[in-house]
């Protein structure tokens, strides 16, 4: 368990602030994450990476000389939000281009693939690369779709070493891809993580079994067996590896042995004397089956919490990855070979996010806002009281983090949205600052789609005019139509969307029919709670819960549940709105 914490809430912010102060020599902290403390070479690449918080070095402590420009970190298992990535890059950008590199997780791509497209309307040159490295998390025809573990550090070390050595964007985005392609992963666990203030784990192992083919997110394996000895482990390791030697590399015994860089990599509670007595046999298997070590790292690289658990990462070198690779760093977490870093000055600017203006707006749309506000509350409300279940829900295929994610989103939202109110904001402003707030402090999927919801239905209801019924039906409309096209999911799939899709028709017809907004809403609830019902039969199509599927058969899916129970609580306050209304005509 996860001992030492104040808030949980405040655990990711403070510890950024402790590691920041700890290690001030290579990092400066910015708003969304870390960059830099030293100079950069002027129009050079610069490699932004980052992923959510709770795997250390992973990311922060990547960020150095000879490695990472920046880092921007997402809150607990949380991939961070798009205006996060977008504030770290603009500050470690060099000129040459930005590099963005993380894991190839669904709230990950969504939020860098957003800071990427607003980097490039701004004249920023930007690419990403995402790391697929797990062979558990998806056959290898469909090698897109695996997720990244420890191999992230293989193809960002290689990605920097390019940028230092002044690669263009375009040669180090083919070194990256080159780098990825030829990195394998695979892991074991023999307990689940627990996050600060959880009084549980994310997923448990039977005594004496072990999880196998697990996710750093404290998503279950895929297999379960019981555990063997350190050397039969090594062997499930390096037999599973072998069965992936990626293309263009050379194994036979005409040929000059292969190298590889191993990486045992240690989970939170495996120890390195455990490592070592398990990396022996890895070592030895490898030299048995004709193939030359360089470079081994054994040690926490990519870490879960507490998690109990080790990952084997396997490194295909060429000669041109292995120079790169051998390239020096002087990272908190990752150092080789001398080099000279220069500091910033002291004065140099930080990039600081200046207060947003309040456009004007008219009364009954400020009116509106109240209204909007009052429907954030409720939300918050109804969140905070099924959080634990959301978790639960969630954790049955999944890593059990929706319940949190969704707290931390509509807290945010509800402050955001209290605070324009306060400043003569209107309904859209309103949503728009809730929207940001809620895509900026819960990551994540839900974090990158409830944002879009909130600023579809924003930009449908304006500054202008009170919210009537056809303009939040419009921007209904328009939020499941960004959702579906920006997450790719559609009706099916066992996500938010099969409670979209026909909440959003039943909306849509009530609304056409004549009925008052509050009628409709309250007949598209019902629709919507039938809807999340439904999910559990659905197998999942997408995410995370796609690798265990069947697990979740007879479960709905999380993010279905919530959307349903806030529907509800929204039609609530528009009833209770509506009854005030009612008693204030009479008296």
């Amino acid at each position: 368990m996860t001992r030492l914490f104040n808030e949980p809430e405040a655990f990711a912010d403070e510890m950024i602030e402790g590691f920041v102060a700890s290690h001030g020599r290579w990092v400066k902290r910015v708003s969304g994450g870390v960059v830099r403390n030293t100079k950069s070479t002027p129009g050079s690449v610069a490699l932004v990476i980052g992923g959510g918080s709770g795997h250390y070095p992973a990311f922060a402590g990547l960020v150095g000389q000879g490695l990472a420009h920046g880092a921007a970190m997402g809150n607990l298992f949380a991939s961070p939000s798009a205006q996060q990535i977008y504030n770290v890059a603009k500050a470690a950008d060099n000129g040459g281009g930005v590099l963005l590199g993380y894991g190839n997780y669904a709230g990950d791509v969504l939020h860098f693939t957003q800071a990427q497209d607003r980097l490039r309307k701004e004249g920023i040159d930007c690419r990403s690369i995402a790391v697929t490295d797990d062979v558990s998390s998806a056959p290898l025809a469909e090698r897109a779709k695996r997720r990244g573990i420890a191999g992230d550090l293989t193809v960002f070390k290689v990605a920097a070493a390019a940028a230092e050595a002044g690669y263009s964007l375009d040669a180090a985005v083919d070194i990256a891809d080159r780098a990825n392609h030829r990195t394998r992963s695979f892991g074991v666990a023999f307990s689940g993580c627990t996050l600060p203030g959880a009084d549980h784990p994310l997923f448990s192992v039977p005594e004496g079994r072990m999880a196998v083919g697990m996710g750093i997110h404290g998503e279950p394996g895929i297999d379960e067996t019981d555990i063997p000895t350190a050397d039969q482990l090594a062997e499930l390791l390096v037999a599973k590896l072998l069965t992936e030697v990626p293309d263009g590399v050379e194994t036979s015994a005409d040929s000059a042995p292969a190298r590889v860089v191993p990486i045992l990599n240690g989970l939170g509670s495996v120890k390195y004397e455990e490592l070592f007595v398990l990396y022996r046999r890895v070592a030895q298997l490898l030299a048995e089956a004709g193939i030359e070590a360089v470079d081994p790292q054994v040690g926490e690289l990519v870490t879960s919490f507490d998690m109990a658990g080790t990952s084997l990462t396997l490194f295909w070198l060429d000669k041109e990855l292995e120079t790169l690779w051998n390239a020096p760093a002087d990272a908190p977490a990752f150092r080789r070979g001398a080099v000279t870093a220069e500091a910033l000055d002291a004065d140099a600017a930080d990039l600081s996010e200046a207060e947003v203006s309040i456009p004007e707006a008219t009364a009954e749309s400020r009116a509106g806002a109240a209204r909007v506000l009052a429907a954030l509350g409720a939300a918050k409300n109804v969140v905070d009281a099924n959080a634990d279940e959301l978790g639960r829900i969630d954790a049955i295929a999944g890593d059990g983090d929706h319940g949190i994610g969704m707290e931390r989103g509509v807290r945010a939202a509800v402050a955001a949205a209290t605070d324009a109110v306060a400043r003569g904001a209107g309904a859209a402003t309103t949503l728009h600052f809730a929207a940001d707030a809620w895509a900026d402090k819960a990551g994540g999927t839900s974090g990158a789609l409830w944002g879009m919801a909130l600023r579809a239905v924003g930009d449908a209801v304006g500054d202008t005019r009170a919210p009537d019924a056809g303009a939040v039906a419009t921007g209904v409309a328009g939020a499941a139509a960004a959702i579906m096209d920006f997450g790719k999911a559609k009706p099916g799939d066992k996500t938010l969307v099969d409670v979209l899709v026909p909440f959003r028709d039943a909306l849509a017809a009530g609304v056409e029919g004549g009925k008052p907004l509050t009628e409709a809403w309250g007949d598209a609830a019902l629709t919507a709670e039938q809807a999340a019902e439904n999910t559990a039969q659905l197998m999942p199509l997408m995410g995370r819960a796609r690798v265990h599927a069947e697990k979740s058969l007879g479960t709905p899916d999380a993010g279905a549940v919530s959307m349903a129970l806030i529907v509800r609580a929204i039609h609530n306050t528009f009833a209770e709105a509506k009854a005030a209304a009612t008693i204030k005509e009479k008296a």
